[in-house]
């Protein structure tokens, strides 16, 4: 009697499946990476073997300024008054650049008029070589 067995193997592999951790300088960096040119969450998260939900939710956390270690003597801050603060300084920004384009706006305009022989000479205005 010739008998023929078909039989399949099957390659089980299996990992260490721990919880990896994270320092914080770690999680800053790749915080930095999602925000650098031509990278995104999902694209870090692929490369570093990370979930894509993990990272969005340090992203949150660098952005409420819990990611930052605190050294001793440091006083700590509140996230509230943290997120306050940077909409502040965002809105300064914002109002500086603003009002620094429309000081060069009106350096050119002066420029442009006094060639134009268009505003007269003031003591103000540096005086031309004669």
């Amino acid at each position: 009697m010739n008998t023929t067995r078909n039989t399949e193997s099957i390659e089980v592999v299996m990992r260490d499946q721990r919880r990896r951790r994270w320092s914080l300088a770690e999680k800053s960096a790749l915080v930095r990476r999602t925000y650098e040119p031509g990278m995104n969450v999902s694209l870090v998260a692929r490369q570093e073997g990370v979930a894509a939900s993990l990272l969005f939710l340090w992203r949150k956390l660098d952005r409420q300024g819990a990611l930052a270690a605190v050294s001793a003597g440091e006083t700590v801050v509140p996230a509230s008054e943290l997120a306050s603060a940077r909409a502040e300084i965002a809105k300064l920004q914002r109002v500086l650049g603003k009002k620094t384009l429309e000081n060069e706006i009106l350096k050119e305009a002066v420029e442009y008029a006094t060639e134009k022989k268009w505003i007269a000479r003031s003591p103000l205005l540096p005086r031309d070589e004669q």
